[in-house]
């Protein structure tokens, strides 16, 4: 048991507590129901992939996620976000109807995360070969979260694309993805361009 224990205090948001009432959950299910719940655990980390347009995660079968696929959703605005939860965050609030772009991070020098280490060029490459009109930058009120969307507003700038950023209805140093979904509405639908 505390080998299960220690493995669910791995998990986010997860401490010793929490971890030993989960174990105790575990052990009081029926069989069946933990080959299950271990079966879930395996297929989607052998079945998801990152989508090879926008970076998200997926368990499509195809090389792109259902979002990039369709063409029901506007192609001319990309959501800009630092990863899958904050994509999903703006997804469940249901308001947006654009594609997304997923950085996977933020520029933080202090972490030694630089722009090399996010996927910048990906976007500037999408937005330069593409019919792109807006880029929505959606990254938490934070430092690092600043510094991202003003890099990402200098490298854009040449190219003459709209870039704006989420309003300030978030309050500074917020959990992107705890975000309520009104907040995050009127925090999309207030969106301010990036001056850079």
């Amino acid at each position: 048991m505390t080998a299960l224990v220690e493995s669910l205090m791995k998990l986010p948001g997860v401490g010793s507590k929490t971890a030993a009432r989960l174990a105790y959950h575990i052990i009081d299910m029926k069989p069946d129901d933990v080959e299950n719940l271990a079966a879930a655990i395996r297929n989607v980390k052998s079945s998801t992939h990152l989508c090879s347009i926008c970076f998200n995660t997926t368990d499509s079968d195809k090389e792109i996620c259902d979002i990039c696929a369709s063409e029901k959703r506007d192609g001319q605005t990309v959501c800009v976000v630092k990863d899958a939860k904050d994509l999903d965050a703006v997804e469940r609030a249901g308001f947006y109807d654009g594609k997304y772009h997923v950085t996977g991070g933020l520029i933080s020098p202090l972490a030694g995360i630089t722009q090399e280490d996010i996927r910048l060029r990906e976007l500037v490459q999408r937005v330069g070969a593409g019919d792109i009109r807006e880029i929505i930058i959606a990254f938490e009120p934070t430092v690092e979260g600043d510094a991202t969307a003003l890099f990402i507003a200098r490298l854009l700038k040449p190219i003459g694309v709209k870039v704006t950023k989420l309003a300030r209805g978030l309050p500074v140093g917020a959990d992107f993805a705890g975000t309520d979904s009104i907040t995050l509405a009127k925090a999309v639908e207030n969106r301010v361009p990036v001056k850079a």
